[in-house]
């Protein structure tokens, strides 16, 4: 069997990210009642951080614990990498000494070499290009809450990050439409806007885009390694806040959501994470939930 690792939402077919997000849902309902269930006890995440990170490294340490397994966490100063081993030659060693392995790392095309390398499951726990994980997590939020996300809108607003890139590659493959709402000179990767054009718009009114809207989501304004620009991009995007009044313009049932962490009073108003719309405390513990789903469905299918 070969080895399956989730670099982005396109590693996994439609039919099996349905399946990941409903096991995700079956195992937050384990957890939540305290029923042991340990099917990896004995395995061993590797778990590379060449970005810092809150919510994606207590998510994936919690979920192989909770699966009776352990995680070793690895900055860049820890491994040979911060020394300038090649990329391929890490991954070569690591890959022998544990069973799984996540990376949050810059440049996308690093995990890519990484995983071609790799002799068992690849993680993409966040590049400068995607973000898969916290899609997942995203997803069974609005499951969960609304049922589900097929042939629904849902509303970017702000920069064309990783994240918003994620959204376009989720709206293709969990069959929703995306518009998005920013800055000239801040939209996401073209190739990708061209290739779903049949799915994505984009568009500069953030108010255009919420109309009708069923999800409503946005990020940070600078994104790690961007606090240089945090300056010139509050004046840029200062007219793409998302407050009550922005979700009162899409759809009545409408959730908002933000991977956080959130700039309280610069892409989101300073009330807004409290409103009864907000769901992104319930979307902060799924990275739990459907990251151990995510786990599951690698390590079974590449034995």
């Amino acid at each position: 069997m070969a080895v399956r690792h989730f670099l982005t939402l396109q590693d996994v077919s439609s039919q099996e990210l349905d399946t990941i997000i409903s096991r995700a849902i079956e195992l937050k309902t384990l957890q939540h009642s305290r029923k042991i269930f340990e099917p990896f006890k004995n395995y061993v995440m590797g778990m590379i951080f060449e970005k810092s990170s809150t919510r994606t490294r207590v998510s994936f340490e919690s979920a192989m614990t909770q699966f009776g397994g352990s995680a070793i966490f690895l900055s860049s100063k820890d491994t040979q990498l911060g020394r300038g081993e090649p990329v391929e030659d890490t991954a070569r060693v690591l890959s022998r000494l544990v069973d799984i392995i996540m990376i949050r790392t810059f440049d996308q095309s690093m995990i890519e070499k990484f995983s071609a390398n790799s002799q068992v499951p690849v993680i993409n726990a966040l590049t400068d290009q995607f973000h898969p994980c916290q899609l997942l997590a995203d997803i069974q939020t609005f499951v969960e809450h609304r049922g589900s996300i097929q042939g629904k809108k849902v509303a970017w607003i702000g920069d064309g990050n990783n994240m918003c890139n994620s959204y376009i590659k989720a709206a293709e493959q969990f069959d929703f439409t995306l518009s998005i709402a920013c800055p000239e000179g801040f939209e996401p990767l073209k190739d990708l806007v061209k290739q779903y054009s049949h799915r994505v718009s984009i568009v500069r009114n953030p108010s255009e885009a919420v109309k009708n809207a069923d999800l409503v989501v946005t990020d940070v304004w600078a994104s790690m390694g961007q606090e240089s620009e945090q300056k010139n991009r509050l004046n840029s995007f200062k007219a793409y806040q998302v407050s009550p009044g922005l979700l009162d313009q899409a759809n009545n049932e409408v959730l908002f959501m933000h991977c956080l962490p959130a700039h309280r009073g610069e892409e989101v108003s300073l009330e807004l994470l409290d409103d009864s719309r907000s769901v992104v405390w319930d979307e902060a513990e799924n990275r739990l939930h459907s990251q151990k789903a995510l786990i599951e469905f690698l390590l079974n299918n590449s034995r």
